[in-house]
C-alpha cells in the first residue's frame, strides 16, 4: 500500500485512506475480504488500536463491515452506515471535519496565560492562581465560520503549548494532536449542551446578527489517569451546525 501524501492527517485516517484507495485499487467488489488485521498492521506499520480505529472510520464511511470472527469485508454499497453529525467518540474539531471531508481551519484570538479564576480552579482540580493556556479561536470549515472556540489548559501538563514556548500555529494545528505529542491526551469529557443567544462580541466573530440562536458545548477534559485537563466551551453558529443523535430503550 502506497503512502498517503496528506502526512499532516493523523496516523489512523493515513492509514484509513491507504485501505480505501486499496480497495479503490483493486476494484474490490462488495463482500470481498480484507487481509487478516496482523498483515494490514504489517503492511501499514500501524499498531493493532490504531488500525482498528481507522476501520471503525470506514465502517462510519459505509465502505467497510465487520463479521465477529470471520474478519472485514468491504460493505455492499446499497446499505451504507448512516453518517453521523455528532461523533458519539471524543474527537476533536480537526477530527470530526476530516471524518465529513471537511477542511478545517481557525482564526486565532487569542494564545496566551492567564490564571485560574475560582470556579474554573474547582473544576480543573487546582488551586485558584494556577497558570493556564488559554486558547480562543473562531473555527472554519471549508472557509466557513461555524463556531467560536474557548479552551483552558493547565499549564504545567503540557509546558511546550504555553505562548513563550510554543511554535504551534493553531490556524491549522489540532490541540487534541498537539496535546497528543506530550502524551496528554484528552481521554473523556463530561458535557453539557445548551441554546443561548449571541452576545454581541461572538455575533462579530461569527459573522451572524446579534441575539441569533447559538448551541453551547461546555465541557470539562479528562486525562486517561482521570486528571482534569482542559476547559472547552464551544458557541456554534445555530444555523451551521446541526446536533443529531440516537437514543435506545435502556
Amino acid at each position: 500500500m502506497n503512502e498517503s501524501a496528506d502526512d499532516s492527517a493523523p496516523l489512523w485516517s493515513r492509514a484509513a485512506d491507504r485501505i480505501r484507495e486499496e480497495i479503490a485499487r483493486r476494484g474490490l467488489a462488495a463482500g470481498a475480504k480484507l487481509p487478516p488485521e496482523r498483515e494490514l498492521c504489517t503492511r501499514l506499520d500501524v499498531s493493532r488500536v490504531t488500525l482498528r480505529r481507522a476501520l471503525g472510520h470506514l465502517v462510519d464511511q459505509g465502505l467497510v463491515t465487520a463479521s465477529h470472527g470471520r474478519g472485514w469485508f468491504v460493505a455492499a454499497p446499497t446499505a451504507p452506515a448512516a453518517a453521523r453529525d455528532w461523533p458519539k467518540d471524543l474527537e476533536s474539531f480537526t477530527e470530526t471535519a476530516r471524518r465529513k471531508h471537511m477542511t478545517p481551519g481557525s482564526v486565532v484570538l487569542r494564545h496566551d496565560l492567564v490564571t485560574a479564576s475560582l470556579d474554573e480552579a474547582e473544576r480543573l482540580g487546582v488551586p485558584a492562581g494556577t497558570p493556564l493556556v488559554r486558547l480562543e479561536r473562531v473555527r472554519l470549515l471549508n472557509g466557513v465560520r461555524i463556531a467560536v472556540d474557548r479552551s483552558l489548559l493547565v499549564a504545567e501538563l503540557a509546558p511546550d503549548l504555553a505562548p513563550e514556548r510554543s511554535r504551534t500555529d493553531f490556524a491549522t494545528a489540532s490541540l487534541f494532536e498537539e496535546l497528543g505529542r506530550w502524551g496528554v491526551r484528552p481521554d473523556r469529557a463530561e458535557a453539557a449542551i445548551e441554546s443561548r443567544r449571541a452576545g454581541a462580541e461572538t455575533a462579530a466573530r461569527l459573522g451572524i446578527t446579534e441575539g441569533s440562536p447559538v448551541l453551547v458545548l461546555d465541557q470539562t477534559l479528562y486525562t486517561r489517569e482521570d486528571r482534569p485537563l482542559l476547559l472547552s466551551t464551544v458557541q456554534y453558529s445555530g444555523d451551521r451546525y446541526r446536533l443529531r443523535t440516537s437514543f435506545h430503550a435502556g
